[in-house]
């Protein structure tokens, strides 16, 4: 389920293209039911998709074999036009920003959604570490890996790529659902205040990292002069 953010923007559930008539309807009422159950703060598993939505399990299970697939397209459902961020920016400062400004009223929309899938992703992380996950599918979190590194693209070969790889790192810790758990549910802040504070940070790790490494360049260059 570790997919690239383009593919998961782009699949459908055949490789000739995007399904249409009752197979179509069939698959969209299992992923809306899917995405009220999940925004209602359940984690829900295919069979009760299916029941919820009054398809037959075997229909259901055709469209999405595992729990982890269902979760992984209701994710992508509510991820929306994350996916396909793009920015025009050479300035990564500005494109950080500009991503922090996509995203994170959308994932606040979709709160509740991806808390569920954390769930999911916890529970089965508690199931392998105590030997009961079996062969169930495991559910991967990965697009904000790709979408950090695009954000951060205007900094290759001005940063050693051990420092870049370590700012998309700290960055990942401010951007997803996790910073709303820390800032709304352990802070008690609000959504605007929550986005205040994510943004602040965004732009302070980009800045400091960009110093950091103009200050070690000055340090390096009078050691070359004096040599």
């Amino acid at each position: 389920m570790d997919v690239s953010r383009q593919h998961a923007a782009a699949s459908d559930d055949t490789a000739g293209g995007p399904e249409r008539g009752p197979r179509a309807r069939t698959k969209r009422l299992m992923l809306e039911t899917a995405t009220k159950l999940m925004q209602a703060g359940a984690t829900p598993s295919v069979s009760e998709v299916a029941e919820a939505a009054q398809v037959s399990r075997a229909t259901a299970y055709r469209y999405f074999p595992s729990q982890a697939a269902l979760v992984q397209a209701v994710v992508n459902e509510g991820l929306g036009p994350i996916l396909t961020w793009k920015s025009t920016s050479a300035d990564a400062e500005r494109r950080v920003a500009e991503l922090f400004d996509t995203a994170m009223p959308r994932i606040e929309a979709f709160e509740a959604t991806f808390k569920a899938a954390l769930k999911l992703s916890l529970d089965q992380w508690a199931r392998r570490q105590a030997g009961t996950l079996g062969s169930e599918p495991t559910f991967k979190r990965g697009h904000r890996v790709e979408l950090l590194q695009d954000a951060l693209a205007p900094l290759k070969g001005r940063l050693p790529p051990r420092d870049l790889q370590r700012l998309a790192q700290a960055l990942s810790l401010i951007f997803g659902v996790e910073v709303l758990i820390v800032l709304k549910d352990i802070w008690g802040l609000d959504g605007r205040r929550m986005m205040s504070v994510a943004q602040w940070a965004a732009v302070a790790l980009v800045r400091a990292a960009i110093a950091e490494s103009v200050s070690e360049a000055q340090a390096i260059e009078p050691t070359r002069v004096t040599k």
